[in-house]
């Protein structure tokens, strides 16, 4: 079975290592950066290809040449790479935390007859279908709560974080509106807003604020209360706020010295020079899911834990790890046969399939990545 993943990044790399460990596919990693292929090159079961996947046309001939397709390209482009793929007729699951509203294609996804599983890796993903899990385990759910965040092991002054998925779509948390479902209506607040702090078992104190990290979570689930917040360390949110109501942020041109640019891209080459994890640093992913409703008249909680680091023995980072191999393993689910709905897919729904569950929890405790689930009675 030949399996093309688009994107050979942070999270790409290691998703197409962890498939070409199986001898059953043949691999190809496609990406225009060539250091990033380079890294890759000599490796098992991987070939790789350089080209341009910012053309839709390009990823559209790319991929008919595939079984299946993992995009794992950054968010800005990723909308229009999904609908590429979607046109030349190919499964595929997508990690892209892209901003488009992914029921657009579902019209073209089904009529294409191939399933597109979107937001498929820890959070959005992962959360998704514990969630759904959970939810599908009680006969009323009344609230979903989502706390997620990827840290560096080392807390370093002034920022105490370290980018360990697309740069891009981090600056993307701080500033795109958040949107969760308060009393059964949807409510819209600014990113980083409605800080509290938390304690976490193994880390300490974190911040936790509001991102638009529910997406399809606040269409598919007719559920009173749901929310998700990202984590940092304490101080950070304070910092962000200032860099986004300063401007740095912002997406329109200015003109410095005669010349046009967004200030965004100015402040990201700034920060990602200083928040990139050198070599050997080790990072950590922290994620706690709370779903809480009722069942044969009990009133339950479901809990649902996990803390990740970096493998030392591969140099896989644990954002890497915990996005990458959902993704990885929910495609194995297609390669399988084990779920073929058609059209559109949140993960959400491939969580309510108990044995779908079972086999991507199960797969991903093989590669060391382990949910904790605790049920309580609760009054």
């Amino acid at each position: 079975m030949k399996i093309v993943v688009l994107g050979a990044g942070l999270v790409g790399a290691p998703t197409a290592l962890d498939l070409a460990a199986e001898t059953r596919f043949e691999v190809t990693a496609a990406d225009r950066d060539a250091e990033a292929l380079a890294r890759l090159e000599g490796k098992p079961n991987i070939r790789t290809v350089r080209v341009d996947l910012a053309d839709p046309k390009t990823v559209t001939r790319l991929v008919e040449n595939y079984d299946l397709v993992l995009s794992a390209v950054p968010g800005f482009m990723g909308f229009q790479t999904l609908g590429a793929v979607i046109a030349a007729r190919k499964s595929v699951v997508d990690i892209a935390f892209f901003p488009e509203d992914p029921f657009l294609l579902q019209e073209q996804a089904e009529a294409a007859g191939v399933p597109a599983v979107v937001d498929c890796g820890v959070a959005p993903g992962m959360s998704n279908i514990l969630a759904g899990y959970a939810a599908s385990r009680l006969e009323e759910t009344q609230s979903i709560l989502i706390y997620v965040g990827g840290l560096p092991e080392i807390r370093e002054w002034p920022y105490e974080y370290k980018a360990v998925f697309s740069p891009a779509d981090v600056l993307e948390e701080y500033t795109r509106p958040a949107r969760y479902i308060h009393n059964g209506e949807l409510v819209v607040k600014p990113a980083l807003s409605e800080l509290e702090r938390l304690e976490f078992p193994g880390v300490g104190t974190l911040e936790a604020f509001n991102t638009d990290g529910l997406r399809t979570l606040a269409r598919t689930m007719r559920i009173p209360h749901m929310k998700e917040k990202t984590l940092r360390y304490p101080g950070h949110v304070e910092k962000m706020a200032m860099f986004r109501d300063s401007g740095f942020f912002d997406t329109d041109e200015i003109e410095v010295g005669g010349v046009r640019v967004r200030p965004r891209d100015v402040t990201a080459r700034l920060l990602f020079s200083r928040w990139k994890l050198r070599e050997g640093e080790s990072d950590l992913t922290v994620m706690k899911i709370i779903v809480e409703g009722r069942r044969l008249g009990n009133a339950l909680r479901y809990t649902y834990d996990l803390l990740d680091r970096r493998d030392p023995a591969t140099g896989i980072h644990s954002m890497a790890r915990t996005t990458g191999y959902t993704a990885s393993c929910a495609l194995r689910l297609l390669a399988g046969g084990l779920f073929a709905d058609k059209g559109i897919v949140p993960p959400e729904i491939i969580g309510r399939r108990p044995e779908c569950t079972a086999f991507l929890l199960d797969a991903l405790r093989e590669r060391g990545v382990v949910y904790q689930e605790t049920v309580e009675h609760i009054s």
